[in-house]
């Protein structure tokens, strides 16, 4: 019964999202693709992911434990956080922090967690600036003027 409600809501979620999606305006020099393909894609796949929970769903799921539970709602405020985070502080930072955290969060060693975020952070900033020609601030705007 557990899967039907959750799959339920999941179909709620899938289909405010493909709303939303209509809303986006493409702008004039956009990607080819532009930005309403990805959340249709995202809302597809929850869509049907949500309806095979409703169609065949399992016989006695097992859910989380109480620590799993913490950890995973841990893992929400700190991508939340994270994405709040961005703009005030540039990229580098609240990345490394985020990804050593949620590294943490997987196998608590505070010297491989670092390392990871701070490997991380800077693979992706590579990645996403010279990459993929993205428009990111490495640090704060107030430091770098």
């Amino acid at each position: 019964m557990s899967d039907r409600i959750f799959g339920s809501i999941l179909i709620v979620l899938a289909l405010a999202l493909f709303v939303s999606a209509t809303q986006l305006e493409s702008p004039f020099f956009a990607d080819p693709l532009g930005p309403k393909n990805f959340p249709f894609i995202v809302s597809g796949a929850a869509l049907v992911c949500s309806l095979a929970m409703i169609i065949k769903p399992d016989k006695d799921p097992l859910w989380p434990n109480i620590k799993t539970l913490i950890k995973l709602f841990t893992a929400l405020v700190i991508l939340v956080l994270y994405a709040f985070s961005l703009k005030n502080f540039g990229f580098l930072l609240p990345t490394a922090l985020a990804s050593a955290a949620l590294s943490y969060l997987i196998k608590p060693n505070v010297f491989k967690s670092s390392s990871t975020g701070i490997i991380l952070s800077l693979s992706l900033f590579v990645i996403f600036k010279f990459g993929l020609g993205l428009s990111l601030f490495p640090f704060p705007k107030f430091l770098i003027g």
